[in-house]
């Protein structure tokens, strides 16, 4: 008689068991997601994508409302764009292509950020849809980024290439609206 049914079953047997004590498969207590209970990888490649995109929408994607302008205050704007923003606007520009690791590299070193405010005004009071009267106040800067860009090619010859003396514009606008009149704050506060 021959073993090798024998090792056969017994190999499937324990496989089934094996697999039924993972923990995700067999699930027994609460509802039973069938195979939607096994977990599927994702790229870190679309985990980074939507990372970023909602540190984009957090952090600049929205326009703030702010209070009223008072007589003698200040009208001007007071806060540029950060480094990150303008790093961020310069990959949506010129995004750097390539990035195949060892084959074709492009990097940005040594990164020099010049911001520039070109225009402030504030647009008269009208009334906005959902928010009232309000008043836009536009700011615009002119970024310039000076940078070296370092590119690694890696096949059929390796060699590197550096450029020491790139630069890129990019025009960022902050724009914000500024509530007029008298503004209600709800119920029960009183200032």
């Amino acid at each position: 008689m021959s073993r090798t049914p024998f090792f056969a079953a017994f190999a499937a047997l324990t496989a089934a068991a094996a697999l039924a004590n993972t923990g995700c498969i067999g699930i027994t207590q609460g509802p039973n997601l069938g195979a939607l209970a096994i977990p599927i990888p994702v790229s870190p490649y679309f985990q980074d994508k939507k990372e970023v995109e909602h540190w984009t929408h957090e952090r600049y994607a929205r326009a703030p409302i702010l209070g009223p302008l008072t007589a003698g205050g200040p009208t001007a704007a007071l806060d540029p764009p950060s480094d990150d923003e303008v790093m961020l606007a310069l990959e949506r520009a010129a995004p750097v292509s390539g990035g195949l690791p060892m084959l074709h590299e492009i990097q940005r070193n040594n990164v020099t950020i010049v911001k520039e405010k070109i225009a402030d005004y504030i647009d008269p009071p009208r009334v906005y849809p959902l928010l009232g009267p309000a008043q836009l106040h536009h700011a615009h800067y002119k970024c310039t980024v000076y940078y070296s860009e370092k590119v690694r090619v890696g096949w059929p010859v390796p060699h590197t290439l550096i450029d020491e003396d790139e630069v890129e514009v990019i025009y960022v606008d902050h724009n914000h609206l500024h509530m007029v009149g008298n503004v209600d704050t709800g119920p029960g506060t009183h200032y």
